[in-house]
């Protein structure tokens, strides 16, 4: 049978109370690895938005290194609303006329008029070919397109049944119902525009006459036969226009790298040339730089509050005194302050607006920024030029993004300070591991020592009560 054990009734020793106060004796070591454990995980933590931040200045410095960045160009027109105009990195500056001729569009027919949607229109089969009229109402099949076939019915379909079941088939061509005051048309459009997306359509009617305006046939559109039961509105067309003189023609309003890397968006026709312009972007290359130089404060102002000391209220910062992020600050800072050969106008990014101040960051002169955008040729130098021969010929960007790459790199400086703290980490909490065993088994040692003191004290207390309570009868008997 289980017995129930009380330490310290028998003998009035507090054991519990003793054991529990020597077992904090003994966690102490323990309670300072937690101490030390959470001062390295602040410092991983303070590590990891250290790379964070260079993996973001990294970035910014590549694109300062990239091509697109510098090639790339913005668009102007004299008429937006006629033609409007977009470039990207592949264009190069320019000026060019453009007068459009023709929009493209797409063939539209209009059927006969109906008391509503819910007429029938009739049953049998609809054949829908894309493709381009010709002169002489000439129809050539577009290759790239499927012919379809659709039946309606039966029973009898509406004009509504009908839209449906020609959006539904993927035919080439859209389907919808105009109604107004007079009744209910049916309207066939092509569902892209240009002169190659044009449409026919045969009908094989169910009354067996496949050419009059009773039953499906109403929906038949064919020119080169004669049969133009629906009307046409629109006929198929590609857009056309003048660049410098030269024609051009698409099936689209949107003109993409009719010359290189511009797009032009065809809006109306018109009478007189548009003039297109093409520059490069500055403003985009400006906002790179920028990017740059909040990516470089970003990362300043975190080494700077990590490795500080207060005086005033002695305390340090989370990496004080350590010489990875210490030697990290001052090598971007002498990066910041050295000087190139890359360019011949400018060899220090202070020649360009880069002031640094007392804290380290970087405050940007504009007028003096805006000067060297008016030299980009060497601007882009003084930031991008990579040579492998001879370093002092790399441009700030560049010596940047290596600088960086090879920081956060697996053999960086940052990665191994990183995995030396997660080391430490895990020999700290492997040590508290330990320890808590050892804690453990002295504890059940202590408890099983004073137990047995307990025991043994409570039988001396029980012996001596018994010789005093003896004692005292034999007193007792002596007087009698």
């Amino acid at each position: 049978m289980a017995t129930i054990s009380s330490p310290g009734i028998g003998s009035g020793l507090d054991v519990n109370s003793i054991v529990t106060q020597l077992v904090a004796i003994e966690r102490q070591p323990i309670n300072d690895l937690q101490t030390q454990a959470s001062a390295l995980q602040t410092k991983l933590s303070a590590f990891g938005k250290v790379q964070s931040y260079l993996s973001t200045l990294r970035d910014a410095a590549a694109a300062l290194t990239s091509p697109s960045t510098w090639n790339q160009t913005t668009g102007t027109s004299s008429d937006a609303t006629s033609v409007a105009v977009t470039t990207d990195a592949n264009n190069r500056p320019g000026s060019y006329s453009v007068q459009v001729t023709q929009l493209a569009q797409a063939q539209t027919n209009i059927s006969k008029t109906y008391a509503s949607a819910d007429d029938l229109v009739g049953e049998g089969t609809l054949h829908i070919e894309l493709g381009t009229w010709g002169t002489g109402n000439t129809f050539t099949a577009n290759p790239a397109a499927t012919a379809v076939d659709l039946s309606v019915g039966p029973p009898a379909k509406s004009l509504a049944q009908v839209r449906d079941m020609i959006n539904a088939a993927n035919a080439g061509i859209t389907a919808t119902v105009l109604s107004d005051a007079s009744g209910a048309r049916l309207v066939f459009t092509s569902s892209t525009t240009g002169a190659a997306n044009g449409f026919r359509i045969t009908v094989a009617d169910s009354d067996g006459g496949n050419v009059d305006t009773s039953g499906l046939s109403a929906l038949a559109f064919d020119p080169s036969v004669g049969t133009v039961t629906m009307s046409q509105a629109l006929a198929a067309a590609n857009a056309s226009a003048l660049i410098n003189g030269a024609p051009v023609s698409s099936a689209t309003n949107t003109l993409t790298n009719v010359v290189d890397g511009m797009t032009l968006q065809l809006q109306r026709v018109t009478t007189s040339p548009v003039q297109i312009t093409t520059a490069s972007d500055k403003d985009a290359i400006q906002q790179k730089i920028q990017d740059f130089v909040k990516a470089y404060n970003d990362i300043n102002n975190e080494l700077a509050t990590d490795t500080k000391y207060d005086a005033d209220t002695k305390t340090a910062g989370t990496l004080q005194g350590d010489s990875a992020a210490v030697s990290l600050r001052y090598a971007l800072r002498n990066m910041l302050g050295g000087t190139s050969a890359a360019s011949t106008a400018f060899t220090r990014l202070a020649d360009i607006g880069f002031d640094v101040q007392r804290d380290g960051t970087i405050s940007v002169n504009s007028t003096k920024l805006d000067n060297a955008l008016a030299n980009l040729g060497e601007l882009k130098k003084l930031f991008s030029n990579t040579d492998t021969v001879t370093p002092a010929n790399n441009g700030f960007a560049t010596l940047f993004r290596q600088f960086g790459d090879q920081a956060l790199g697996v053999d960086g400086a940052l990665s191994a300070r990183t995995d030396g703290i997660r080391q430490s980490i895990s020999r700290n909490e492997d040590r508290q591991a330990e320890l808590e065993v050892r804690v453990s088994q002295t504890e059940d040692r202590l408890r099983k020592q004073y137990t047995a003191l307990d025991a043994q004290m409570g039988q001396l207390q029980s012996l001596s009560t018994y010789v005093t309570q003896q004692m005292s009868i034999l007193s007792n008997s002596s007087k009698s």
